[in-house]
């Protein structure tokens, strides 16, 4: 039985890779934060699934993460898809010291905690996904806590997969353009949502990269929307 944990799976990206790895000798945790939502998402995939379980935790403070890593418990994972994210949008001069803290909370700490707990107890041929994003590689203005945070897991995760290629175990990183989200609901402005990457196209990539041989790995994947770089 292969156990699969991806956090923000309530809806956008994590669902659609919840959906798209659910398999009959897989054992899916999916963490997020909406329980309605959440709820939804594992009636769709339980069908497809051997188990599935619900983690609700608010992964901004260390003692929610602490609380995730117990309820999924000692047993090895043999996924951990890091995709949890929190945006804050505005001039840098605007950022309040709590978004601060929430954002590198949820988009930086979080990830640390999660990757140091479960990856020494992951067997061989194993794989970590981050799902980055452009701004892991490019400044945008207004953007600045946001790509701060992605830049800091690209640079920690390509130290990860250093420690952990002799062990064989997979770090692999994913950079969407401009996805289809329920994000740009929440940030002021008009987005050409139309045009944007749709969540299922990035859950594919998650799965074409898994299922590559170990000496083959995809560790670095760019998803380029017809939005051009948001």
């Amino acid at each position: 039985m292969k156990r699969y944990l991806i956090t923000g799976a309530s809806r956008g990206i994590g669902r659609a890779i919840a959906e798209h790895l659910a398999g009959a000798d897989v054992e899916l945790l999916l963490h997020g934060r909406d329980i309605v939502a959440l709820a939804e998402v594992c009636e769709a995939v339980k069908p497809r699934c051997a188990h599935v379980s619900r983690l609700i935790h608010d992964l901004a403070v260390p003692s929610g993460v602490s609380d995730l890593i117990d309820q999924v418990g000692k047993k090895p994972l043999n996924l951990l898809v890091n995709n949890a994210g929190i945006a804050i949008v505005k001039p840098f001069c605007e950022i309040t010291s709590v978004e601060w803290e929430q954002i590198v909370g949820v988009n930086i700490t979080a990830p640390f905690m999660l990757v140091q707990h479960f990856s020494p107890h992951m067997p061989p041929g194993s794989s970590i996904v981050n799902i980055l994003s452009i701004a892991a590689k490019t400044g945008f203005g207004n953007w600045s806590a946001y790509c701060m945070s992605k830049f800091a897991l690209e640079g920690f995760s390509q130290c990860v997969r250093e420690e952990l290629r002799e062990r064989k175990i997979r770090v692999i990183n994913l950079y969407p353009a401009a996805t289809d989200t329920n994000i740009w609901t929440q940030i002021e402005g008009k987005w050409p949502r139309h045009k944007m990457i749709p969540p299922g196209d990035v859950a594919s990539a998650v799965g074409y990269a898994l299922s590559r041989p170990m000496d083959v790995t995809l560790e670095n994947i760019s998803i380029s929307s017809l939005a051009g770089n948001l």
